[in-house]
């Protein structure tokens, strides 16, 4: 494959994804990131959200990361993702259901609440659906 490069994307249970690519979209915690070919060299970290993966002109795969870092390189990028999954694995009922937790946890305001658990929480949960809703419009 002409202008590519090679993407790794693995977690600590598996490796998900290894193969040639021409494009990488991830979230970093800064935003949206896109890869191309010959991309300077780059580490950041990710927060929970969809990596997009694009090969072969219009073909895409993707998946959904809840967080983690990825690597640039001249010719490789590596995903070290804290979990990832397909995209298409993703359970739409359970990531809203776990959303609707973390609202009524934050809005309960009980002393045993953890903050910083329950925003967490939300993140992955509003990231998840928003992975599904993205591969739905793409109609894939």
């Amino acid at each position: 494959m002409a202008n590519s490069f090679t993407c790794n994307i693995v977690s600590a249970e598996a490796s998900i994804y290894s193969g040639s690519v021409e494009q990488v979209i991830a979230s970093g915690t800064s935003g949206d990131l896109g890869i191309l070919p010959g991309h300077a060299p780059l580490l950041t970290s990710l927060k929970p959200g969809p990596v997009r993966v694009k090969f072969d002109g219009d073909k895409e795969e993707n998946f959904f990361v809840t967080g983690g870092f990825m690597e640039v390189q001249p010719d490789v990028v590596t995903i070290l993702a804290d979990s990832a999954t397909r995209a298409r694995d993703l359970d739409e009922a359970a990531a809203e259901e776990a959303r609707r937790e973390a609202l009524k946890a934050f809005n309960e305001k009980s002393a045993e609440l953890d903050y910083t658990r329950a925003s967490a929480d939300l993140a992955e949960a509003v990231a998840k659906l928003r992975t599904i809703q993205q591969l739905r419009s793409r109609g894939r």
